[in-house]
Order: C-alpha cells, then sequence, then structure tokens
C-alpha cells in the first residue's frame, strides 16, 4: 500500500536564484533540454544555483515508457537536431562548467539509437572546454555493445547507466525494452574497454526489499561499477507507479555503508539523491583529476 503524503525530509524550497534563471534563460536560447526540468527532479534549485547542470540531447521525447518517468514518449519522435552537439558546448563553456552530464531519451527509432550523436557531443565539449569533465548517462542501447562503443570512442571520463531498480523489479517498473541482462552488459563492457570508469543508480520505494537492495549492490559492484547512487523514488503523476514505501533517512545511511563496505569508490545514498547529484559529481570531480595527476606524476 502507498504511504500518503511526504515525510519532512522529502520537502524542498522551490527553485530560483540568479544562477538557476540564467542557466534556464540560456538552455532556452540555445533550445536545449535538461533532465533536470523533464524529469521534475528536486535537486534542480541546489544544483543550478551551483553552477551544475544535466543536459538531455537526442529531443525531449522517449521512445519508450517506463513507468517511473515524466519524459514525454511518442512511438517517432522528431529527428535529432543536427545543431545540438555545439549548443551544448557552447552552453558549458559559456557557463563555465568543471564537470558536465550529458543524457539523453531513448531513441530506438534511430539506426544507431543516437549513439553517434553522443559521440559528437563529448567531442563538441572537448573542444570548447578541454579542461572539463565530462561525464555521460547512456541508454540500454538494447544491449548492443557496438553502439555503446561509439560512445567510448570519444572518450568521455565516467560512463554512467542506470539499472533502475532490482532485478525482481525489472519488469514493473521499466520498459518492456529495457531489461537487467541488457544492463549488466553495457556496464560490464564499458569498464572493459581499457577500464572505463563506470557508475549506476538504483531507485527505492518500489517495493523492494533491504536484502534485494545489498545484493542488487552486489551484483553492481561483480559488474565493476565504480560509483553508485540509491535515491527515494517520487511520482512523477497519478499515471506514473505508485510508491510503495518512503525510505528513511537511516536505511539510506545503513546501504551507503554497506556499499562503501563492497568497494565502490563512491556512493550517494539518500532520499533526494539523483543519478546526477551535485555532491557526488564534486567527489567524483576531484578523484578523477587526483588520478590524472598521479598517473602525470608517474
Amino acid at each position: 500500500m502507498q504511504q500518503r503524503g511526504k515525510p519532512e525530509w522529502l520537502k524542498v524550497r522551490m527553485p530560483g536564484g540568479e544562477r538557476y534563471n540564467q542557466i534556464k534563460a540560456r538552455a532556452r536560447d540555445l533550445k536545449l533540454h535538461t533532465v533536470c526540468e523533464e524529469a521534475q527532479c528536486p535537486n534542480i534549485g541546489e544544483c543550478w544555483n551551483g553552477g551544475t547542470a544535466t543536459f538531455m540531447v537526442l529531443g525531449d521525447t522517449c521512445t519508450r515508457g517506463c513507468r517511473f518517468c515524466a519524459v514525454s514518449t511518442a512511438r517517432n519522435p522528431p529527428p535529432p537536431d543536427r545543431d545540438e552537439p555545439q549548443n551544448v558546448a557552447n552552453a558549458i563553456a559559456e557557463m563555465e562548467l568543471d564537470y558536465v552530464v550529458v543524457t539523453s531519451v531513448n531513441r530506438d527509432d534511430l539506426d544507431d539509437q543516437g549513439a553517434g550523436h553522443f559521440a559528437d557531443c563529448i567531442r563538441a565539449i572537448r573542444a570548447r572546454s578541454p579542461r572539463t569533465l565530462i561525464e555521460t548517462l547512456v541508454p540500454d542501447f538494447r544491449g548492443r555493445t557496438d553502439l555503446l562503443d561509439k560512445v567510448l570512442d570519444a572518450a568521455p571520463d565516467v560512463l554512467a547507466h542506470n539499472v533502475e531498480t532490482v532485478p525482481r523489479l525489472q519488469s514493473v517498473v521499466r520498459d518492456p525494452r529495457a531489461n537487467w541482462e541488457q544492463s549488466s552488459r553495457i556496464l560490464l563492457h564499458a569498464h572493459q574497454r581499457a577500464g572505463q570508469m563506470t557508475k549506476t543508480s538504483i531507485q527505492l520505494g518500489h517495493g523492494e526489499t533491504e536484502d534485494e537492495v545489498i545484493e542488487t549492490m552486489r551484483l553492481v559492484r561483480e559488474a565493476s561499477v565504480d560509483f553508485l547512487t540509491l535515491g527515494q523514488y517520487l511520482r512523477p503523476s497519478m499515471t506514473h507507479l505508485a510508491v510503495k514505501e518512503f525510505v528513511t533517512p537511516e536505511s539510506f545511511e545503513r546501504l551507503g555503508k554497506a556499499g562503501e563496505a563492497m568497494g565502490f569508490k563512491y556512493v550517494a545514498s539518500g532520499p533526494l539523491v539523483r543519478s546526477s547529484y551535485k555532491a557526488g559529481e564534486f567527489y567524483i570531480e576531484e578523484f578523477l583529476r587526483k588520478r590524472s595527476a598521479s598517473g602525470a606524476d608517474a
């Protein structure tokens, strides 16, 4: 049974502020989409005012219909904007961002499912902002590692893909074209490509048990995932999947410690944590820059 009313720990301020308004206005000018808005992220005010934003490429309409997601869906969305890679790169350069996340909708309608467009965005950002670290949060490409290789060839600093929920609930939460096996294959293949740093995210509140979450964490760690985020699922509307449970901050803290003991390089675990999360990105940025400096010294 769904619990009624959000608990106090899930209540956040309405977004606003000078930096927030600046990023929102510039995104509109360049016809860019942000997952912060499309997915109704509760941290949008905190992140945008802190100079962090997640850009969503390949349009604002997805070919899939995951039951938790607020993004619009259609069988044949409009074609990708050819100017988008350069517009994203220009926006990031103007905002002088140190760490950016580039994600996308699913585009099953395209021959390469958007992998080439992803790669173009990475290369355009590198050309304009060579010091900016780039995390790409990619779809599962229907498990096709040859399409994933197109993205990896452009050399993102972190390759992220979200498993979303525990194996038992995959068919309940995600679109039928998504599954645990495809997601695991994508994450493992990314790691096997010259030790690519990888990241994934799990939503809580779909009716999973804590033991199932810990087992899921163990499975993604076996796939050599480096960074993990755990957050509370929040229902975007009455037509979306109902929340089964509001997980307590104490439970999130316990799971976070369990993840650290498993050997993840970083675990962000809390009710308002999302896969693109400012605190996590700050840690990953510091980790990558220190690793790069150590390599240069060696």
